[in-house]
């Protein structure tokens, strides 16, 4: 039986895949938070944990502009 806390990670994991996958394919996207989270319809609080994990892991690096691109594609 799932808890909703299973349910609330397996979502977040999703996430986490579904962002990285969008910035993998169009290595040149650069979104600021306020972007994401209207483009994903995400609140603010979410999206701000998830830009964090994506920068920690090294798959996001915040530009000079504040907005967030793929780290490899800026290397």
């Amino acid at each position: 039986m799932s808890t909703v806390s299973d349910v609330d990670s397996a979502m977040f994991t999703d996430w986490l895949l579904r962002i990285e996958a969008e910035y993998r394919e169009m290595p040149g996207l650069q979104l600021t938070e306020r972007q994401m989270q209207r483009l994903w319809t995400l609140d603010s609080w979410t999206c701000a944990v998830l830009v964090h994990v994506l920068v920690t892991r090294g798959v996001l690096r915040e530009t000079r502009g504040r907005a967030y691109m793929l780290a490899a594609a800026s290397r």
